[in-house]
Parts: structure tokens; C-alpha cells; sequence
């Protein structure tokens, strides 16, 4: 003979409760739903860099701006390359940041966190995020993740559209 249970009102809202609770202590926190504060160190005079400072500003990021006349020392002490160097530095959540690197690209690497420096966008190609120059179609450039003792390209872009 087979029995017949019926949930009382109270025994299910208790068990629903369990189960959202359970799936919310499991999911992990993106990066992307609240990001770090980012310190931006830049030169005073560099207009391209508050068009950057903009960018990441839209896509939800908290800036802190630091203005210095040469920021040549800091780039060298947190190990950004000659060769990837660019107009503006940025650190964040660990990271260090060099240049116009789109704002999608540094979500990524905070919720994949690997075991880098940083990310760079070397130069100032036309169209990356504050260097939109009207009547002219952007560039493809790379941006590039490094470390001391690599760099290779983490992801492509032109304009602000990855490719």
C-alpha cells in the first residue's frame, strides 16, 4: 500500500530557502560584478589617457587618477617591458595594466586570474579606447599578457571589438 505524504506550507519554503542558499554559497563571485579600484598613474598633460579613463569608468570600474610628470619609474618598477610601454599605468586587483587595453579584456583576466604581471596594449592605436579619432577607421593591435619571462597575445582587437 503505498503512503502519501503531503508537505506542510512552512517544510517547503524551509526546503526552497536550503537550495538557493546552497546555490549561491557555490557559485563564485565574478570579478566582472564588482570590480576592484583601479589606480590609473598618468602624466597631467596626456588627454588620451581621461578618453581611456572614461572607457573603464562606462564599463564599471572605480578609478582612482594619480598624476605624476614621469611615470617612466613606476612602469619599470612593477615590470612592464620597454617594449609594451605606453602613455598611462594602471594597477588593479594585482594586475598592472599598461596602456589603452579594453575594458573587456582586463574583466577577463580578473576572473581567469592567471599567474602574470599584467596586460598591455602597447603604443596608442587608433581606436582603442580613448584614441577614437573621428574620420578614421581603427587599427587591429594586440593586446599582450605578460610576465618577467614572457609575452604572448591574449586576445586581438580593433577599435573596441574583439577579433
Amino acid at each position: 500500500m503505498p503512503i502519501e505524504r503531503s508537505l506542510s506550507r512552512r517544510a517547503l519554503l524551509i526546503g526552497a530557502a536550503q537550495a538557493v542558499s546552497a546555490f549561491a554559497l557555490r557559485r563564485p563571485v565574478s570579478a566582472a560584478e564588482t570590480p576592484p579600484k583601479m589606480v590609473v598613474t598618468r602624466d597631467p598633460n596626456c588627454g588620451c589617457c581621461r578618453g581611456w579613463v572614461t572607457h573603464m569608468r562606462k564599463a564599471g570600474f572605480p578609478v582612482e587618477m594619480v598624476e605624476v610628470a614621469d611615470v617612466t619609474p613606476l612602469k619599470t618598477r612593477l615590470g612592464v617591458p620597454d617594449s609594451l610601454m605606453s602613455c598611462h599605468t594602471a594597477e588593479i586587483g594585482g594586475y598592472v595594466v599598461e596602456g589603452h587595453v579594453p575594458a573587456e579584456a582586463i574583466k577577463r583576466l580578473l576572473i581567469e586570474r592567471p599567474k602574470v604581471t599584467g596586460l598591455a596594449v602597447a603604443g596608442m592605436p587608433v581606436g582603442s579606447p580613448g584614441m577614437q579619432v573621428p574620420g578614421q577607421a581603427p587599427e587591429d593591435y594586440d593586446v599582450v599578457i605578460f610576465s618577467a619571462s614572457r609575452q604572448h597575445v591574449f586576445a586581438r582587437y580593433r577599435g573596441l571589438q574583439q577579433i
